[in-house]
């Protein structure tokens, strides 16, 4: 598994409730759900190393059931 940078983030208190909620509503952690919607937002714009974007080798990274927000 490789190795994740730790860093602080604060957000406004109704961006956190609105990502707490989309995440629970995913099954995920707060954190995985920002990390996955940072991920998907670079693949989109084109900025990963390859098509496939992030992960292992190997792994499926499929279609998002969501869109990001538009912020």
């Amino acid at each position: 598994m490789s190795e994740k940078k730790k860093f602080l983030l604060r957000l406004e208190t109704d961006l956190y409730g609105l990502l707490e909620k989309w995440a629970a509503d995913d099954l995920r952690s707060v954190n995985a759900q920002i990390e996955f919607l940072l991920k998907e937002s670079a693949r989109r714009a084109g900025r990963t190393k390859s098509p496939s974007g992030f992960g292992r080798a190997g792994e499926d990274q499929g279609e998002p059931s969501r869109s990001p927000p538009q912020i």
